[in-house]
């Protein structure tokens, strides 16, 4: 037999033949002896680990003329008929292609029609969740209460996408991905068979490139054999399949350690000058630091950590690395990735990638700088590198600028809960009760803008052009600083800047109180300060009262709020009367808490 198209010709055709899906097989085999089937099954799993086959064996299985036998003979007309797909009554249908409701309505109305050839109709519909939704609704009735002569078989690999109506009515079967050592003994079986020389390190690494698919590993031996001409070996192997040799790995992995830039964009050149794409070098890159991230933490693990390179020289490259590097490392590369996908230029976003690794901006140091000799911690075991040192100096004098701002527009800077008896009571009542509030709600509430730097801010809007066209930059650094804080930051606009100071107008209350935390405005004010190179504060407020504030900058009459009561105040009292200790009140606790009543 000539070892081309090896899937065609080693695909199981029984049961015994299915490949780490034992506890499917049985259960199957069982619910034949004891004649208790089911009308419909659902074969699930990644690609490649045989539900398909499973299905075509199963039809076989209770259509052998010499069964319904847990093993069909594959000698009786029936059987090789079934497996050639020419008997009328087994259907195989592909519903990437027939996934209109008119194909299932044939099917529903062809059901009701015994068999004309074989014991039971079988229907197999491979990727059944690719079905539109009135498709599913018009095979529901007939799923749920087919004619006893019927069988369906429905095979996908997102069972996510089928409806629960759909999935109730069938008896579910996960199928498995196959291990290393299942496939790499199948391998070896087929190799014998077949008598291809095969190194067992070309085997194994066969198998990891599948990812757990029977399939996709025959199909990767068929490849390579057919390149080498009957002789496959780890070299050649990886040649064959566009992949990197584990010396190239460690070349790289040693300049990034070293932070080396030169040397890493020369073994970039060299892998372009090889052919090789970026994405898919950047991708076992990754892999490579997360089996060395494997070989540090559980370096008993074996094979798992093997994907590459072997354990032992995996171990002893992982010592340079620190465990917070090696993570930092995965978490960039992870990303880049991601970014690589619609990138116009992917080698370039690789060689950013690498160069970045080299840089000082993870803010992490690797082992050896981390713990001196006698296992005392040294001065840099802390993690805090020159670029996270100068950020953190950046956020302090933010926080500076912004404490004596709040002091200047009269907010009192005593703790919560101190109680003064001068004339600024009022104001150390207000920070007290904001305090309590926020120790209640475990986030501190967002404290008003006085009236006169609300002003400022909104005359400043139309000078303010240059400086809030840098906002999607701002949201790309402090994406990259932190993806959570980002998050929360999206659902502002930045409205004004001023005096350093940008203001962001808010959508939803959670979303500004969550900003206004200070682990996370520290974050947004040291990106701000990065960018526009002095200390900058970020202040928040909600889009009504911003709103409101330019209705009354442009003379327009302020729409009152869901709720609330409009005051209505005589004319000569609105002309002539205004008492000194009313224009404190409005100006601690604002015009919409404030109402004044007559004596």
């Amino acid at each position: 037999m000539a070892h081309l198209a090896l899937y065609r010709a080693w695909r199981p055709q029984t049961f015994k033949d299915m490949v780490g899906q034992q506890h499917i097989v049985q259960t199957l085999q069982n619910a034949i002896r004891e004649n208790r089937l089911s009308h419909a099954y659902l074969f699930s799993g990644p690609r490649g680990t045989g539900k398909t086959s499973a299905a075509k064996i199963l039809a076989k299985a209770v259509n052998c003329e010499r069964g319904p036998s847990p093993e069909p003979c594959n000698e009786c007309s029936q059987c090789e008929r079934i497996t050639s797909g020419s008997v009328m009554d087994v259907v195989e249908i592909d519903a990437a292609s027939n996934r209109g409701v008119e194909e299932i309505r044939d099917i529903r109305d062809k059901v009701k029609y015994s068999p004309t050839e074989v014991r039971r109709k079988v229907y197999i519909i491979d990727e059944v969740h690719m079905l539109t939704t009135e498709a599913f609704n018009a095979l529901l009735k007939t799923l749920e209460e087919p004619p006893g002569h019927v069988m369906f078989v429905l095979a996908t690999t997102e069972p996510h996408k089928l409806p629960p109506t759909i999935i109730s009515r069938c008896q579910r079967f996960d199928f498995r991905r196959v291990s290393l050592e299942e496939q790499a003994g199948r391998l070896r079986e087929i190799c014998e068979e077949e008598r291809i020389h095969a190194e067992e390190e070309a085997l194994s690494y066969i198998a990891r490139l599948s990812d757990g698919g029977m399939r996709d590993a025959l199909s990767l031996l068929d490849q390579i054999s057919s390149f080498t001409g009957g002789q496959v070996s780890l070299e050649q192997a990886i040649e064959a399949t566009g992949g990197l040799p584990s010396e190239q790995f460690a070349r790289l992995a040693i300049a990034i350690r070293e932070n080396d830039a030169s040397k890493v964009l020369l073994e970039i050149d060299e892998m372009m000058r090889a052919g090789k794409s970026a994405d898919k070098c950047l991708e076992q890159l990754m892999h490579y630091f997360r089996d060395l991230l494997l070989a540090q933490l559980a370096p008993d693990a074996g094979d798992s950590s093997g994907r590459i390179a072997n354990p032992g020289e995996l171990k002893e490259m992982s010592a340079g690395f620190s465990r917070e590097r090696l993570f930092a490392i995965i978490d960039l590369l992870n990303r880049y990735q991601s970014e690589m996908k619609y990138a116009a230029h992917p080698q370039t976003m690789f060689e950013i990638a690498l160069l970045k690794l080299c840089s000082d901006s993870l803010g992490v140091t690797t082992s050896s700088e981390s713990t001196s000799q006698d296992g005392k911690s040294s001065s840099s075991e802390t993690g805090v590198g020159r670029g996270e040192l100068s950020q953190l100096k950046q956020q302090i004098a933010a926080l500076e600028n912004k404490i004596g701002a709040l002091i200047s527009g009269g907010i009192s800077a005593a703790p919560a809960g101190a109680s003064t008896a001068s004339s600024g009571g009022n104001s150390g009542a207000r920070g007290s009760s904001s305090g309590s509030s926020a120790g209640t709600s475990g986030a501190p509430r967002p404290v008003s803008i006085p009236r006169q730097k609300l002003t400022a801010y909104v005359e400043a809007q139309a000078s303010s052009g240059a400086s809030l066209a840098k906002w999607p930059q701002i949201l790309q650094r402090v994406k990259e600083e932190r993806v959570t804080v980002h998050a929360w930051l999206t659902d502002g606009e930045p409205v004004s800047f001023a005096d350093n100071t940008i203001v962001v107008a808010f959508r939803n209350t959670i979303h500004r109180e969550t900003t206004e935390r200070p682990a996370n405005k520290g974050v947004i004010e040291g990106v701000l300060s990065a960018i526009f190179g002095n200390p900058t504060q970020l202040v928040t407020i909600m889009q009504k009262e911003w709103q409101d504030a330019l209705a009354e900058s442009a003379g327009r009459p302020k729409e009152p709020a869901a709720g609330e009561e409009l005051l209505l105040v005589p004319e000569d009292e609105a002309e002539g009367k205004s008492e000194p200790w009313v224009d404190e009140a409005v100006r601690l606790f604002g015009e919409q808490l404030v109402t004044i009543k007559d004596d």
